[in-house]
């Protein structure tokens, strides 16, 4: 019997259950789909094309040495998918569970009402610690810790599907993509993503706990493995099982040394990687509307004119607008600088967390719905069970980037402006010969848009009726008592990290 093998997020062949169970049954088509309906979304972007290029170039490469071919379509799953069926007497279509979008989720769905009517059997099954029609969130620690523990499955033998035509993998342009210029954009393809996993374990990663924070330090001592994982060319049951090497060999050679706690934060930040893609499977919504209805009236219509100078790195506040000038040339942030620029959108500048979370989405390479929605709408107030974290952009300015040599890269401009005034270059004597000319004028007075977003926040959380959907979105989303998670659980106490889930 063929069968289809639908890739969608798990560009590779090693540790891939679908893959398993699809040439357990049959001879295998795997096949990968394009499709402009999504590829037009407000949170696509070509330099995601691009890393998912040539991760199908490695895979293709890949399959091909094992004697299958990689069969890729421009078009919208159902018909391509009908059409593949009809064509090669498949009844049996196999892929992973795919935690996407709103876009993504309507045309699993079509899918789904497609082979039901056609007789066509579709299977999906978990690639991760994520649970599909999770009962409760009591107890998921535990089913997440089992599937991570199971071997990484081997290699299994492959019978391809024949005199079927490849087709081309087609370029960014004839998406139709608008242009996207990232001159430092991280490379697709497996063989990357492994050379960046063995780095981090045994050479980068010993300052990670420390150096994590601030984009000159985090860009190297970060893992780096975020589009990785997003795009599936590594699992992330092997990247956990390689770190748990790793910290074994760690204690036998040298115990209490730094590469411990480097590599037990590291492990902490890949299970919160479940936990957060787990709250939008449980609730997709999450992507456009408030989790809890109460939390903050924003105005829908952001204003344009903050939302283009925020974006675009030029809201006269040096370190945001450095922070917002690397993202667009590399397609990475670091965790912590995620949180402030998302933090300053939503609180200082006020913008509706949608708008500037779509602007985020397509600058980032290592784009994963599951991670950027829930932790766009913590960072922005919205949740009702995080505490509001306004970030100050001069503090961590001045805390992340002490020397200037990070905002003095990203912004050019300032190249005249002392030291002493690099972050709040408005409080120079001379300013009135920059500001205004060639860099702007500060957009809003930090401290006072602060107080007032603060003040806003709270007298909606004070409003009658708050508290009995905070507890119900405690009760379906927030992380049980486990020591490797921060406490989401109760709207009181300060969380002690937010926005970890870079890599």
């Amino acid at each position: 019997m063929n069968v289809l093998l639908w890739l969608k997020r798990d560009l590779r062949i090693n540790d891939h259950p679908a893959l398993v169970l699809a040439s357990g049954i049959g001879p295998v088509l795997p096949v990968f789909l394009v499709e402009p309906s999504l590829w037009s979304g407000p949170d696509a972007s070509a330099r995601q094309w691009s890393f998912v290029a040539e991760s199908l170039a490695e895979l293709r490469a890949d399959l091909a040495a094992r004697g299958l071919p990689l069969i890729v379509r421009v078009g919208e799953a159902t018909e391509v998918l009908a059409t593949l069926c009809r064509r090669h007497r498949i009844t049996r279509i196999v892929s992973h569970e795919e935690t996407g979008t709103l876009a993504s989720y309507a045309r699993d769905r079509a899918v789904a009402a497609w082979a039901r009517a056609a007789g066509v059997q579709w299977t999906e099954v978990p690639q991760s610690g994520v649970v599909r029609r999770l009962a409760s969130r009591d107890g998921w620690a535990g089913q997440r810790d089992a599937f991570m523990a199971v071997p990484v499955l081997p290699l299994p033998a492959m019978t391809a599907v024949r005199d079927v035509e490849p087709g081309p993998i087609p370029p960014a342009r004839a998406l139709k993509l608008a242009d996207d210029p990232c001159p430092h954009r991280q490379l697709g393809g497996r063989d990357r993503g492994l050379d960046l996993l063995g780095s981090f374990l045994t050479q980068r990663g010993e300052p990670y706990r420390v150096a994590m924070s601030s984009p000159l330090t985090g860009e190297r001592a970060c893992s780096r493995l975020s589009p990785h994982l997003a795009w599936g060319t590594l699992s992330l049951r092997e990247v956990v099982q390689a770190t748990a090497t790793r910290q074994t060999a760690c204690k036998t050679v040298r115990p209490g040394g730094r590469w411990g706690g480097a590599l037990a934060s590291f492990q902490s930040r890949l299970t919160w990687r479940d936990h957060f893609i787990q709250k939008l499977e449980d609730q997709p919504s999450i992507e456009t509307r408030d989790l809890h209805p109460l939390a903050v009236t924003r105005p829908r219509d952001s204003d344009p004119a903050r939302l283009a100078a925020w974006a675009a790195g030029e809201s006269g506040l040096p370190f945001l607008d450095a922070c917002l000038r690397y993202l667009r040339a590399t397609g990475w942030l670091n965790f912590r600088m995620r949180a402030m620029v998302t933090s300053v959108a939503s609180y200082h500048l006020w913008l509706d967390w949608r708008i500037s979370g779509q602007h985020l989405a397509r600058m980032f390479t290592d784009y994963e719905p599951g991670i950027h929605w829930p932790q766009v709408q913590m960072q922005s107030g919205t949740t009702g069970i995080n505490i509001p974290r306004i970030y100050n952009p001069v503090k961590q300015g001045l805390d992340q980037d002490p020397t200037g040599a990070f905002t003095r890269a990203w912004v050019p401009e300032l190249a005249a402006v002392p030291d002493a005034f690099l972050q709040e270059p408005w409080k120079w004597p001379e300013a009135r010969i920059l500001l205004g000319r060639r860099y702007p004028e500060p957009m809003i007075d930090v401290t006072i848009a602060a107080r007032q977003a603060r003040d806003a926040i709270w007298s909606a959380r004070k409003s009658p009726g708050f508290a009995g959907p905070a507890a119900a979105i405690v009760k379906k989303h927030a992380s049980r008592a486990d020591p490797r998670f921060v406490n989401d659980r109760t709207p009181r106490r300060r969380p002690t990290a937010q926005l970890t889930l870079d890599l």
